[in-house]
């Protein structure tokens, strides 16, 4: 039976209809997908949804995309820390994805930067869990509308922080535990439990005020761990930038995530002929709502945002998924949360291929059961 959500089709490995149950249990794909968080944010409205994370597993691999908030305790809830005494949520994480740095896709790292060493107890010699995300962008954004005056800037000094300079300043925000904890319980400090790394976008784009990207030639090469390769490219979250999309492909197949952005050529382009394509999406008719609740000088600033730098219901699965020949389409980033899934699943129009609507927990699996591609349909 299919998920609530799911629009099935011969063939294709369906998701669980309890999803809880599914991510707790055996899964009987090597490689798979458990959506921990599908909330599009920062409101938080349904506590059905929390913020939005994907984990793409292989084997004992876990590989995390974005940590919105919520996102260590649904690693628990989804069984993917390993048994045992060692069982803590980041004991079979091998890697972290940002796309970007807005707050409702990070805003559980500071916390996992805190703990997380005492998150992986009984590993033997274990390696760093490697963290990529957008580095410093050298520019800041254009103010909306033009010809408003400029706001104050937090942090002058080092006003566009990346993924290393923001890490860095974690350390100064809990130097108290950490001092304490080192001194007292020689638990290994952070900086040897993460490898941190900013994506190096020398000679690709010195990001303007504008935040819109270039056409790539090419997906950018982020790491290889084992079987798994991860790539990446520039997707289109103006004024907000870098902000990135990424694949995994694995022996069983191939999956890419798209963080936050509207139609992208460049994220179509990375998303050929994908075995799953897990998607943001917006119901444009709350980006208009909104809008008409809010004040005058912040009303039009939110709806061009939200229209021009998200995927709406109606462009999703006919101008994007169609157009990359992505054999099946995950909605997640849902904005808003609470908006009734017969909705979403309108984004099954002009789209060929199968759509799932995500729910927290779901366990999709790639490839066929037991890891051979082969007779995948």
């Amino acid at each position: 039976m299919a998920a609530s959500g799911t629009l099935a089709v011969s063939g294709m490995p369906a998701a669980s209809a309890n999803p809880v149950a599914a991510a707790r249990g055996k899964n009987q794909f090597r490689t798979r997908i458990v959506l921990l968080g599908t909330s599009g944010g920062p409101p938080m409205v349904s506590t059905k949804r929390y913020g939005v994370s994907t984990a793409v597993v292989y084997k004992d691999r876990v590989y995390l995309v974005d940590l919105g908030l919520g996102s260590q305790m649904r690693l628990l809830e989804a069984g993917l820390g390993a048994e045992g005494f060692g069982g803590r949520a980041f004991s079979r994480v091998r890697g972290i994805f940002f796309t970007h740095l807005h707050s409702d896709h990070i805003a559980e790292w500071p916390a996992a930067y805190a703990v997380g060493s005492m998150n992986r107890i009984g590993l033997e010699n274990p390696e760093p869990i490697h963290v990529f995300g957008p580095g410093d962008r050298g520019s800041l954004p254009r103010v909306f509308p033009p010809g408003r005056e400029e706001p104050d800037l937090y942090n002058p000094e080092n006003p566009t922080p990346g993924t290393v300079a923001m890490t860095g300043y974690l350390q100064q925000a809990f130097a108290s535990d950490f001092n304490d904890r080192a001194r007292d319980s020689n638990f290994d400090r952070p900086e040897t439990t993460f490898s941190i790394h900013d994506i190096d976008l020398t000679g690709i784009w010195d990001v303007d005020s504008e935040g819109i990207p270039p056409r790539l030639s090419a997906p950018i090469q982020v790491w290889r761990d084992g079987e798994v390769t991860v790539s990446t490219t520039l997707v289109d979250h103006r004024p907000t930038a870098p902000a990135f999309a990424y694949r995994f492909d694995t022996p069983d197949g191939s999956v890419v995530i798209s963080g936050d952005t509207g139609v992208s050529e460049n994220l179509i382009d990375l998303a050929r002929e994908c075995d799953y394509l897990v998607h943001e999406v917006i119901d444009p008719q709350f980006a208009e709502d909104l809008a008409a609740t809010l004040p005058p000088e912040i009303g039009p600033a939110v709806r061009e945002h939200l229209l021009k730098s998200h995927t709406s219901i109606d462009q999703v699965g006919r101008d994007v998924a169609e157009v990359a020949g992505a054999k099946h389409l995950v909605l997640t980033h849902l904005v808003p949360g609470d908006t009734p899934v017969s909705r979403w699943r309108k984004a099954s129009r002009g789209y060929s291929g199968r759509l799932t609507v995500g729910a927290d927990l779901m366990s999709l699996g790639a490839g066929s059961p037991g890891g051979s591609r082969e007779s995948s349909s």
